[in-house]
């Protein structure tokens, strides 16, 4: 069976609370074809997530509905395996027994985690700057240096994809400590890799379709705010730091801070550069009308938060993108322009050698 996620919003929730409930759940979960595996609760912000291996989402529904009445506002398909990258765990942890009841297993476990983004130039790319011999060396010490430094802050590595990393953290210290000393790690090899990272943080049920879905694309994104050799914090992990965080240390020019107003900015704006990327009619006009914001203002608040004009991070995005598909084994220059929303091929083209100094096909051939 499918396993899945669920979010509760329960203001003043307690962890005794959630051990009652979950207490409930197990009492009638095989009635609804259910396995209840484990929780999280975040007492500060009021919420609960049950991991439930369940026939569909309805069944969740109704089992929790019929055990105790606290309805899930979202549930989500999961990955068990991803699950735990991100959270530590599919099963419940150790708990501490209740002294008025000594049946009810109750702990506090939360759910909201720290996302670190982590990448740098493509591969390809690195080949033909630096010759196959000095890139393969550069990475190999950059994929060395990034797993080292993730065990020695207790990080938890999600994924590798290419040359990116994503990475989980419960402590938000942890996480900040451990992107300085990646750089720090790889010193000048930063500059010549183009090292970037982005820190966001959140909860695991957050509007979107996959785990930390959110959290994880914001995160990404922050790394291609700014130039390269750049820690990018979003407001929350900034704000969780402390204001007084790396006063007088010498990596603080090296890390920018969103403020609240450019993370929810940015946010929204990645939301719909993702729904609407592939759409070759999709352009400034599309944005204001989704952002329901002039001309001006989106242009204000694009080159303000990262630099580029809306125009600059729409074409941006999907040549990033172009990278990834021209990668794979059969993938032509035609098919990648029209699934990255270019008008034309030759515009496509055009665009890509301005940007990367070679042609889509050349770079095709630099990674066969």
């Amino acid at each position: 069976m499918p396993i899945y996620m669920d979010s509760h919003i329960v203001p003043g929730v307690e962890a005794k609370h959630a051990a009652e409930a979950h207490k409930l759940d197990l009492k009638i979960q095989d009635r609804f074809c259910c396995r209840n595996m484990t929780y999280w609760i975040d007492e500060d912000k009021g919420r609960v997530f049950c991991l439930i291996d369940a026939p569909n989402e309805q069944a969740v529904r109704e089992m929790h509905d019929q055990a105790h009445g606290i309805v899930p506002h979202e549930i989500i398909p999961v990955n068990s395996k991803v699950v735990e990258a991100f959270l530590g765990r599919i099963d419940d942890p150790e708990p501490y027994f209740n002294p008025s009841d000594p049946t009810l297993k109750v702990f506090n476990d939360p759910a909201f985690r720290v996302i670190m983004a982590i990448k740098v130039k493509d591969a390809g790319l690195l080949h033909r700057d630096l010759g196959i011999d000095k890139a393969k060396r550069l990475l190999a010490l950059y994929y060395d240096m990034v797993k080292d430094q993730i065990v020695q802050h207790e990080g938890s590595e999600v994924e590798i994809k290419g040359e990116a990393f994503v990475v989980s953290f419960a402590s938000v210290s942890q996480a900040v400590e451990c992107a300085i000393a990646v750089q720090k790690a790889l010193h000048v090899a930063a500059e010549l890799i183009d090292l970037r990272i982005g820190l966001h943080a959140g909860l695991p049920v957050d509007e979107s379709e996959s785990l930390f879905g959110k959290t994880v694309r914001l995160s990404n994104y922050l790394c291609t705010v700014g130039g390269g050799n750049r820690i990018i914090l979003s407001s929350i992990v900034g704000e969780l730091n402390g204001p007084d965080f790396l006063k007088d240390s010498p990596y603080q020019d090296s890390i920018k801070r969103l403020t609240v107003t450019e993370e929810q900015f940015l946010e929204t704006f990645v939301a719909v550069l993702e729904k609407n990327s592939q759409d070759p009619e999709f352009g400034i006009h599309s944005f204001c009308n989704e952002l329901s914001i002039s001309k001006s203002k989106l242009y204000r608040k694009c080159t303000g938060t990262t630099g580029k004009s809306p125009n600059a991070l729409l074409r941006e995005y999907r040549l990033m993108k172009s990278l990834q598909l021209l990668g794979k084994k059969g993938r032509n220059v035609s098919q990648t322009a029209y699934d990255t929303g270019f008008n034309s091929s030759s515009y496509f083209i055009k665009c890509f050698q301005q940007r990367f100094g070679l042609l889509p096909l050349s770079y095709s051939k630099l990674k066969t």
